[in-house]
């Protein structure tokens, strides 16, 4: 029987492809795991393997950070020459999100002819500064199947010409944060947190925010750091920010107010444990957007704009940017509006599988 080769490269596509592998392997499809090696830090990459039970990749190309050119291209070269060896035994290729391993592995796929799946598709922040909207729009437009999260990125490939091959399966990140907080929640012991440089490890205090931030677009920019930092300085409990590999040097030389604590990065499940016992989250990530959703906690997006747009209704999620004032008066603020289900009913995966089954005849 052929195989799907799912190509994965950055954290939030190996969360993404735990709960997908395990709806594959349910429906008796097989899977060649594949790691572009584009998150080479092994807090960033491999422990993430080991808690979501995810086999070990059968191929790890090691690219290695840099620019975007050159990362896409290597990507690009090392799975055409996969692709070729195994043209014969492959179904169609598997993709997450918008990355360079996503575009790049599309690319390869498309050029040898082979179908490509893109999971989370349809996703537009009309924003075409930002290099994951270059690859999602690239990527819609050259896919076989598109699983979209919901009706609005439906509607954004159909009003691109795009309708043959769409699917509103509803959000595989949902099925993680049911499957994984379940996981985390059942832990006894209590969440340690590493500081960044030497020093005792510590519980989350009972009043804190969650802090991410890893956009070029800020973190490149000193200014918007520094009015990002400026921002939360009034926020009354602790600011605990897990700080991403690329930004340590970022920080360094920007004041920072008192109550920011910069934590090492954390796996997965403790992320998640972190989440649950904040009050609030701060973010430019797309992901943790809709994880905080879930886990009904406000957010405050450090961008201008949002591809997670629904969260915005009722005020669980509020656009920012950089903007120090904003994000002051935005900690100010609470939801207005009930919480109401987003994103399918967190059986994204099985139904991703069955079409994929259907689909190729598998």
């Amino acid at each position: 029987m052929k195989s799907i080769v799912t190509v994965t490269g950055a954290r939030p596509q190996f969360v993404k492809a735990s709960v997908v592998s395990r709806a594959l392997k349910a429906s008796g499809i097989p899977e060649l795991l594949v790691h572009t090696g584009q998150h080479y830090d092994a807090a960033m990459s491999s422990v993430f393997f080991e808690e979501l039970g995810l086999p070990e990749p059968a191929f790890n190309f090691g690219v290695g950070s840099g620019p975007h050119g050159a990362q896409t291209a290597e990507i690009l070269r090392k799975t055409e020459a996969l692709l070729l060896e195994r043209l014969d035994q492959t179904a169609a290729l598997m993709v997450y999100g918008d990355t360079n391993s996503t575009l790049a592995a599309t690319l390869a796929a498309a050029k040898l002819h082979v179908p490509v799946i893109h999971v989370e598709a349809g996703l537009r922040s009309f924003n075409r500064e930002m290099p994951e909207e270059v690859n999602r729009v690239l990527t819609d437009q050259l896919s076989s199947l598109l699983f979209c999260s919901s009706e609005t990125g439906a509607v954004h490939l159909r009003n691109e010409g795009i309708t043959a091959g769409v699917h509103i399966s509803g959000d595989v990140m949902q099925d993680a944060v049911r499957i994984f907080s379940g996981i985390a929640n059942q832990k006894g012991d209590a969440l340690r947190l590493e500081p960044l440089d030497d020093g005792d490890s510590f519980m989350p205090p009972k009043k804190a925010a969650l802090l991410t931030v890893h956009r070029p677009s800020n973190t490149d920019v000193p200014e918007n750091m520094q009015s990002i930092l400026e921002g939360i300085a009034d926020f009354s409990g602790d600011v605990i920010w897990p700080v991403h590999p690329r930004n340590r040097h970022h920080i360094s030389g920007l004041p920072t107010p008192r109550n920011l604590r910069l934590v090492k990065p954390l796996p997965y499940l403790s992320l998640l444990r972190l989440l649950s016992e904040v009050s609030i989250v701060l973010t430019d990530s797309g992901g943790l957007q809709k994880e905080a959703y879930w886990l009904r906690k406000p957010c405050i997006t450090l961008r201008e704009e949002t591809e997670w747009v629904e969260t915005l209704e009722g005020g669980w999620n509020q656009l920012t940017g950089p903007d120090a004032s904003a994000i002051r008066s935005a900690l100010d603020r609470a939801p207005a509006g009930p919480w109401v289900p987003l994103y399918g009913d967190g059986q994204a995966a099985t139904y991703i599988a069955q079409t994929i089954k259907t689909h190729f005849k598998l």
